[in-house]
């Protein structure tokens, strides 16, 4: 995949109930280029088996140990690759 325009973070906390709801709507935009970030702050619930159920070459997942909401927007955006950056929280939806 070559250098996204947009990338999308996800910081994603024990959401497993809305966070397929977040990437569903990510991904259902009828702009496509972009890349999805997914950002796991060690969630104890199914979250990423939630995220893992998804096969697009747009979605990038990274697994962390909790460190709060902050520090895992922060380590999405420096994950990112795109020229500009939106923030979608896991349990919201475009």
């Amino acid at each position: 995949m070559s250098q996204p325009l947009v990338s999308v973070v996800i910081p994603a906390y024990n959401h497993e109930q809305f966070v397929g709801y977040a990437i569903e709507s990510v991904l259902a935009q009828t702009y496509q280029d972009f890349e999805l970030v997914i950002v796991n702050d060690g969630s104890t619930d199914r979250t990423e088996r939630v995220i893992q159920g998804y096969d697009d070459d747009r979605i990038r997942y990274y697994y962390q140990e909790n460190q709060d909401a902050y520090n895992t927007i922060n380590r999405g955006i420096s994950l990112a690759q795109g020229k500009f950056i939106a923030i979608l929280n896991s349990d919201d939806v475009y």
